[in-house]
């Protein structure tokens, strides 16, 4: 798939104790993650499709030379169809394919047209934004400020946040366990841990605790917050995961808000805003889930 990383991975180049594997098979990273994301979901260990080894990312590595000959060899470009060394075919893509998706430059000013390359001059030249009237404009331009603005209200949410007299954060490990159903089912939960002077615990489930979320394409995380302190009067308090350090996964900052009271000391299950299931592939497959939880105290 064109889409996945060129990186390739020798995945059978160790075995049980440590001899290797006779059919030294090779898989790209893309497919690696997912393996290793499935393999989690039915509580199996991972192996090779081919020959059944086992497999894991410590008896894994890359293999620099095999990821050199794929380089050179043809692929396909998603756009014109022509067969190009994989090491050039990027560039190709972005920048000198003739039939390559491209916009308008007027699309600041509204226009929504999006067509292969070779027919941009054509259409900027026949296009009818650059004539419409101020009045025109002003409705159109308004329709995006609106979704600017949608963009902004989240920031300056956090920069208000971030100017909060109590404000607490730390480092949160998801760790995977089963349930007890005859069927069991995977979810995370992270240890205890203080922030506000006050216990905390998050839970972490796939695909809302679906039937069979390894027979699905489309995966996502949702997760609750749950205070195990007791308090003396409601807690009001936003709260919102980030990435945490030295990790890559790729999360949309949201902000989720809940009053905490004795008797009501659990959020609903909200969304871990990943961008898609890649992500979440990436953070099913990793050992353990590692963020960051920021939490809010909103004083009356």
């Amino acid at each position: 798939d064109q889409r996945l990383p060129s990186r390739e991975w020798s995945a059978g180049m160790f075995e049980g104790g440590g001899g290797p594997c006779t059919n030294g098979h090779l898989m790209c990273a893309g497919c690696f993650i997912h393996l290793l994301a499935d393999a989690r979901l039915k509580e199996e260990q991972a192996t090779c499709p081919n020959c059944r080894c086992e497999i894991s990312k410590s008896l894994c590595c890359r293999n620099l030379a095999v990821e050199k000959a794929v380089s050179e060899l043809p692929s396909e470009c998603g756009f014109c169809v022509r067969q190009f060394p994989r090491s050039l075919l990027e560039r190709h893509q972005k920048e000198e394919c003739q039939d390559r998706v491209t916009q308008c430059k007027y699309k600041r000013i509204g226009c929504p047209w999006q067509g292969p390359y070779h027919e941009l001059t054509v259409h900027e030249a026949e296009c009818t934004h650059p004539a419409k009237t101020g009045n025109e404009l002003m409705e159109i331009l308004d329709e995006m400020d609106q979704s600017h603005k949608k963009e902004m209200q989240l920031y300056n949410s956090i920069f208000s946040l971030l100017s909060f007299e109590k404000i607490g954060y730390t480092e949160v490990q998801f760790r995977p366990y089963r349930t007890d159903d005859f069927i069991t089912r995977l979810y995370y939960e992270t240890p205890r841990f203080t922030v506000l002077n006050q216990t905390w615990v998050l839970k972490a489930r796939v695909n809302d605790s679906e039937r069979n979320p390894n027979l699905s394409c489309k995966r996502t995380l949702s997760f609750q917050l749950i205070l195990k302190s007791k308090i003396s009067s409601p807690m009001e308090c936003s709260f919102l995961l980030l990435k945490g350090p030295y990790d890559d996964v790729k999360i949309n900052p949201v902000i989720y808000h809940f009053v905490f009271t004795n008797e009501n000391n659990e959020t609903e299950y909200v969304p871990l805003p990943i961008i898609d299931s890649v992500e979440c592939n990436k953070l099913l497959a990793a050992k353990n889930i590692n963020l960051r939880l920021f939490i809010f105290q909103i004083q009356k």
